[in-house]
């Protein structure tokens, strides 16, 4: 066999790519991140990107806590108006019509 030839050579070449494509699959396949950054965070036009992207995530979460109170706050809201209504459709008619009558 020889060692040094270009067929050995090539197949080194074609292993490691090989590998490559598969180390990407399975990295894609479970969510992590696809480029081969440095620990400290990799170019700056990645980083700022990322710092980006965590700003915009931050504020959607915001966004939607303050939408999520504001619809909390409204359900409360229709929940009392719905007993009322439960209890005006309930209550005798003549009590109902002295109550009224009494906020007049």
């Amino acid at each position: 066999m020889n060692w040094g030839g270009p067929g050995f050579v090539l197949a080194i070449i074609a292993i490691v790519m090989v590998a490559s494509i598969v180390k990407t699959a399975i990295r894609a396949k479970h969510g992590y991140p696809l480029d081969d950054d440095d620990e400290d965070g990799g170019s700056g036009k990645r980083r700022h990107r990322r710092q980006r992207d965590r700003i915009a995530v931050e504020r959607q979460a915001q966004l939607m806590a303050d939408q999520n109170e504001q619809l909390q706050a409204k359900v409360l809201r229709l929940e009392e108006r719905i007993a009322v209504l439960e209890r005006i459709a309930t209550d005798p008619a003549t009590r109902t019509a002295r109550e009224i009558d009494a906020l007049r």
